[in-house]
Formats: structure tokens, C-alpha cells, sequence
């Protein structure tokens, strides 16, 4: 696993819940760039500064009203690209 900056872990996540909504999915999906327990603490923050927002126990949303989805660093172009 590549070392990423706890923002740039974020921004996988936000992306990733773009791409899957589902947690479970979003999980699975993301264990192969970060570990779970960077995920899980992601999404948590991002709760928290709600960049996200939960819908029912399983789905995951960009709270794109509040705020837009960061913008992409071209180092993590890549590994959006191949989630």
C-alpha cells in the first residue's frame, strides 16, 4: 500500500463513494489502496464535517449540496481511475 496524506486518503473515499454508494462495496473496493481502518476513520471525518452523509445503515453520499467533491490531485488520478 502507497503512503497517502489523511487528506488524500479522503479524497479516495469521497471519490470511491461516488463510485460506490454502498459501504460494504465501498470497503471491499478500497482494501487493496488503503486499510480498513483508514477508511472507516475517513468516513467518519468526513461524517463529521458533513462532506458525507449516511442514508439508512448501508449507503454512503457525497453531501455535494454543502459542499463540492474536492478537486483531484494528479497523483491520484490513477488510483480513482482504477477503482
Amino acid at each position: 500500500m502507497t503512503d497517502f496524506s489523511m487528506n488524500e486518503k479522503m479524497i479516495i473515499v469521497q471519490y470511491g463513494i461516488k463510485k460506490y454508494e454502498n459501504e460494504e462495496n465501498l470497503i471491499e473496493n478500497l482494501k487493496s489502496i488503503l486499510s480498513e481502518k483508514d477508511i472507516q476513520m475517513s468516513i467518519d471525518t468526513l461524517i463529521g464535517t458533513q462532506k458525507v452523509r449516511r442514508i439508512g445503515p448501508e449507503i454512503l453520499q457525497n453531501n455535494e449540496s454543502h459542499t463540492e467533491l474536492p478537486e483531484l490531485p494528479d497523483n491520484l488520478k490513477f488510483v480513482i481511475d482504477n477503482l
